[in-house]
């Protein structure tokens, strides 16, 4: 099931406002061109902000995304006519021949479970055309990213045009190994509702990675820095093995 973030109304109505700083999406939109991707799947697209910024250069672009929250508003966005949005995941995708296929932000570490995880690999392979290109981000975790997601490091307060004052914050509540579950909290002013949003992520290493790549029959061409988060995150550039 989505996190509460994702799949309340509320809540989805408010993700891009208070996440506007979407710098990583330009360093995607780099390897759409890089790759001459003419047909590019979204994968966890969310929002669709990457995928309606592919469609109004031109490209065509299937995403998908198991929170109808979020694809609600993804639909509203300029754009979002020329995107083929489907809800689930990339387990229940339609027959597809995709040149790239993309899982941008933490969509790569909500899969907790390695048989999940081997199950999603395995839906987006299906989904790509010979050769096809797999590309990802995951937070190393040897830079202990959540060690900086308290209240004191995360507080805002946005003034979110049509919705008013939204004070917002994140708590981790639980490290157990590779497992990392926190809870972002919002307080809005217009009514004094407090609602919460509780999600875990899963820190893999390089090799853990690369590891399961080549289960799900791809090959790990290499491994980038991330542009916007240099030192902290692996990009890891996949290709269909036959």
């Amino acid at each position: 099931m989505p996190d509460p973030i994702f799949a309340d109304p509320r809540l989805a109505a408010i993700y891009d406002p208070l996440d506007p700083g979407r710098g990583d999406l330009d360093a995607y939109a780099a390897l759409v061109d890089e790759f001459g991707a003419r047909q590019v799947l979204d994968v966890g697209c969310g929002t669709g902000s990457f995928a309606c910024l592919l469609a109004r250069r031109g490209v065509e672009v299937v995403g998908v995304d198991p929170a109808g929250a979020s694809l609600d508003v993804a639909r509203g966005k300029p754009g979002a006519d020329r995107v083929r949005w489907i809800l689930g995941d990339a387990t229940t995708l339609p027959p597809l021949k995709a040149d790239l296929a993309v899982m941008t932000g933490n969509v790569a570490q909500v899969f907790l479970a390695d048989e999940e995880w081997a199950a999603t690999l395995a839906g987006i392979r299906d989904a790509l055309r010979p050769a096809g290109v797999l590309v990802f981000e995951t937070r190393d975790p040897a830079r202990r990213a959540w060690e900086e997601w308290d209240r004191a490091r995360t507080y805002a307060v946005t003034d979110v045009l049509g919705v008013g004052v939204v004070e917002s914050w994140c708590d981790v509540l639980e490290v157990a190994g590779p497992l990392v579950t926190f809870r972002q909290t919002y307080v809005f002013a217009s009514d004094g509702a407090v609602l919460t949003s509780d999600s875990t992520l899963r820190f893999r290493g390089r090799e853990e990675v690369e590891r399961s790549l080549r289960g799900a029959g791809f090959g790990c061409r290499e491994v980038r820095d991330a542009p916007d988060r240099p030192g902290r995150e692996l990009v890891f550039v996949a290709n269909k093995v036959d």
